[in-house]
């Protein structure tokens, strides 16, 4: 397979912002190599889909991250299944939370080798492809608001995503000289589940939030779109990119009754004709 053909690995893309960012990629000509944990049939549907709507190559598998030889098996199977890799999104992981005084340590391990180990070593090897291969090639990481936010209860897994934001900027560094892009993308509160409890969820979350919605995973797969284009985006690396409708911006209102994160729009009570 030439280089020029687009050909990406997303880690974790059976559902969610996973299955999004797929979406959007195979839309814009990108052939899919996608793994996934435990949600066969999800992958199976997602594939299928993306074959008859775009007709892209469309690979998936288990895989299993946290593993130590996995992630190295799993590149070596996307660039085997694709002939190579132009763009890798280091998207799978897990959302666990604790108070440090009761976190599971079982819980903590899965999140630091899912969630920072798994994307540290998919780098490497990937990394390796393209710079073989003298492929201009891009790394995009998806991390979290969490990352600068934080929250009780989050300190591994905002800490985990804090983590991966700093290690993408010497990434940056590390890689430049061989035409490798890495940035990452920090998604807040994002449609990731459509049903039951999470429906509820995110329709007390989405008037809160200054752009008074919730984000899709689609949107997530625009912003990936574009960091990985080398004509649009070929001038930016080792950025962090929030994608929260404002979620985490300072300003929390801090009035009695006010229960929006960001200010109420008001009624206009200024005389604006001399704008």
């Amino acid at each position: 397979m030439e280089q020029t053909t687009l050909c990406a690995l997303v880690t974790g893309a059976s559902r969610g912002i996973g299955a999004g960012i797929a979406r959007v990629l195979a839309q814009h000509g990108y052939d899919i190599a996608f793994t996934y944990a435990t949600a066969r049939e999800e992958a199976e549907k997602l594939a299928q889909e993306l074959r008859q709507a775009y007709g892209r190559r469309v690979f998936f598998t288990q895989a299993s991250l946290e593993e130590p030889d996995v992630p190295l098996r799993t590149v070596r199977w996307a660039v085997q299944a694709l002939g190579h890799i132009n763009l890798l999104v280091n998207n799978a992981g897990v959302t666990l939370t604790g108070s440090i005084l009761s976190m599971d340590e079982k819980d903590m391990e899965k999140l630091f080798n899912l969630d920072f180990r798994a994307y540290v070593m998919c780098t490497r090897y990937a990394a390796r492809h393209m710079v073989k291969h003298g492929i201009p090639g891009n790394i995009i990481c998806i991390t979290s608001t969490h990352s600068v936010q934080p929250y009780p209860g989050d300190s591994m897994y905002g800490a985990v995503k804090a983590a991966l934001n700093r290690a993408a900027e010497s990434w940056a560094l590390d890689l430049a000289p061989y035409g490798i892009r890495v940035n990452c993308i920090a998604p807040g509160a994002t449609r990731v589940r459509d049903f039951g409890r999470f429906n509820a969820f995110y329709e007390n979350l989405g008037p809160k939030i200054p752009l008074g919605r919730i984000g899709t995973p689609e949107e997530m797969g625009e912003a990936v779109l574009f960091l990985a284009d080398n004509e649009r985006a070929g001038y930016i690396t080792g950025v962090t990119l929030k994608i929260d409708g404002g979620l985490v911006l300072p300003g929390m209102p801090e009035g009695i009754g006010i229960d929006r994160w960001a200010y109420v729009r008001q009624e206009k009570t200024w005389d604006d004709s001399d704008l």
